[in-house]
């Protein structure tokens, strides 16, 4: 079998694409920047720095050993705090004991008390039962009717696969969910390339998602008398509450839409060579397929496609059809590294959750008496704790469509304690759905034409996609609010003008701190704490004695650590890896 799979370069310097075989997995010479995970370069080739400008490595400076110092001082208490602070001989221990459930590691409990993590980390038997009954189905079915792998018998395929999937998932509701996509499949034909197009899909996904919500998933009882014995639990399914996970598909409708109407409008429509080399991932995306491709069949096996339908990673209409077009295999042995990844960040979320009992305080408000310390990192191990069960699921589930064939876009490809800077926050967190929104939302209101209207804007989609709360509205505005101080400084002290000067890796740092502070404060209020709870920290942050001297030593770490954060990306620019996040 040929073990090759078409992957961007990590140098943009070089060819836009290239063959990645499992050869290239294995390394010689081993370096920090191993950790990066890979994805196509982001950089724009006119902000590629050149050989004379690359810094020197500052990793074996004095300055950079007292970082080390520092880190081997600091993190073991950042472990140790939350862990003593989950104690049973702790005061408020009682007020969240029971939202504990029995663990497994060294006869602990564990914080199982996330309802949304909780819906994955118990299913993850059910779902990789499913995944590996469906891969083995595949390839039954491809030894059995022996034809060139081309996307028109898998397509077949994959439409009957995922709505045998959808209905044991959402049992007779699958029936709702098929009317909404025909609906929207309509409006794609009707408007085809008319200027209303856009609107008319805006405003029809946009209903949807408000529908949804106001009628929780529509009871067929409701619809019609006759119908109310669909709504029995025994033609449930596994999951009946399918309205909560739309959000994803309707990016998905979104995407079919306006690919299809770019298409009918020439937008994207160039020649490409044979061969899955001649199209990078972004290339993917913005070249389009010819009409006949955008067909009721192929937008039902993207809409509903298996591995990707409850939480993602997202991928374009054009893009899934690509791979279809233009398939590849992908190298075992990268699949086993990516498995072996996976695992490695779920036993890291289960110490966690068997040590540290954050969640359930933060649901319990069961912090009153506890110190600033504490406090802090009660809010900052939450946000940990979002990071990764958010990473969780998405990287099995592009795990489940890498095995499928499909490559989608990765998701989080920095650690949550690996970002300074809101914008490239941004970019590496929901990379996928960031991608997205520039295609679909940021590039079509005028993208960087007007920065702060657009963020604003965008981020107020995001927050009511996630969920129609004030919570996650005001999360959407902070961000957007906190954008403008990186803007700021951007313009008054360029990197163009000032960056070989001593001091300007210093201001940044303190820059960066600051703004750390600011997402920070903006993911605990949408994810963790809400307005509510962030209003209390604050209390006992800059009110009191023992808060302020707390702020002062959090500064003075986040200092270091952002310091660490400048070197690392250096480090990954010396190794010809280029990220804008």
């Amino acid at each position: 079998m040929t073990e090759e799979i078409p992957l961007p370069s990590t140098s943009p310097m070089q060819s836009h694409h290239r063959s990645f075989s499992a050869s290239d997995i294995k390394r010689n010479n081993y370096s920090i920047t191993d950790l990066t995970v890979e994805i196509p370069s982001t950089t724009r080739s006119t902000s590629i720095p050149n050989e004379n400008s690359r810094k020197q490595s500052r990793w074996g400076t004095l300055e950079f050993k007292f970082y080390y110092a520092v880190v081997l001082l600091v993190v073991p208490l950042m472990i140790w705090i939350p862990v003593s602070s989950s104690d049973a001989s702790q005061l408020n221990y009682a007020k969240y004991h029971s939202r504990l459930s029995q663990g497994w590691i060294f006869g602990r409990a564990i914080d199982n008390s996330d309802a949304q993590y909780r819906s994955f980390r118990n299913n993850i038997p059910v779902l990789a039962v499913v995944g590996l009954a469906l891969f083995l189905l595949k390839r039954a079915w491809l030894a059995v009717i022996r034809v060139p792998t081309n996307e028109s018998h898998l397509i077949v395929y994959d439409v009957v696969a995922s709505l045998l999937f959808l209905t044991g998932l959402h049992g007779s509701s699958v029936v709702k969910v098929l009317a909404i996509l025909t609906l929207n499949f309509l409006v794609a034909k009707a408007c085809r390339g008319a200027k209303v197009g856009p609107v008319v899909t805006w405003i029809f996904n946009i209903g949807i998602l408000f529908l949804n919500d106001r009628y929780d998933g529509y009871r067929f009882g409701a619809i019609h008398p006759w119908l109310e014995f669909l709504d029995q639990e025994i033609y449930e399914g596994f999951y009946p509450r399918w309205y909560i996970s739309f959000n994803i598909t309707m990016l998905r409708l979104v995407s079919f839409n306006m690919d299809f109407y770019w298409a009918c409008r020439k937008v994207g429509s160039v020649e490409v060579g044979q061969g899955a080399s001649s199209l990078n991932e972004r290339q993917r995306q913005t070249v389009a397929h010819p009409e006949a491709v955008y067909s009721f069949v192929n937008y039902i096996a993207y809409a509903l496609y298996s591995p990707l339908y409850i939480a993602g990673p997202i991928i374009t209409f054009n893009d899934f059809m690509w791979q279809f077009r233009r398939p590849s295999s992908i190298p075992l042995s990268y699949l086993m590294g990516y498995l072996f990844r996976f695992i490695a960040c779920l036993l890291t979320m289960e110490f966690i959750l068997h040590f540290m009992y954050v969640g359930a305080i933060k649901e319990s408000r069961a912090w009153i008496g506890d110190t600033p310390a504490q406090i802090s990192m009660i809010g900052f191990w939450n946000l940990m704790i979002v990071w990764l069960k958010l990473l969780l699921p998405w990287r099995f589930f592009r795990l489940w469509a890498l095995t499928d064939g499909i490559d989608p876009p990765e998701n989080m490809v920095r650690c949550m304690a690996n970002n300074y800077s809101t914008f490239g926050f941004w970019r590496s967190w929901h990379r996928s759905y960031n991608l997205w929104i520039i295609r679909y939302i940021y590039i079509p209101l005028g993208g960087m034409k007007n920065v702060f209207l657009n963020s604003v804007l965008v981020f107020t989609f995001v927050a009511l996609w996630h969920d129609l709360t004030f919570k996650l509205l005001a999360w959407g505005w902070l961000v957007s609010l906190f954008i403008l101080p990186e803007m700021l400084g951007r313009y008054l002290l360029p990197s163009s003008r000032y960056g070989s000067a001593p001091w300007y890796r210093h201001v940044c740092a303190l820059g960066a701190v600051f703004n750390v502070m600011l997402m920070m404060t903006a993911n605990l209020v949408g994810f963790v704490i809400g307005t509510d709870g962030i209003q209390f920290f604050f209390s006992q942050l800059f009110g009191t004695w023992g808060g302020l001297q707390c702020l002062v030593g959090v500064i003075f770490c986040l200092f270091v650590g952002v310091q660490i954060m400048f070197e690392y990306r250096e480090e990954e620019i010396r190794k010809g890896i280029y990220r804008r996040c």
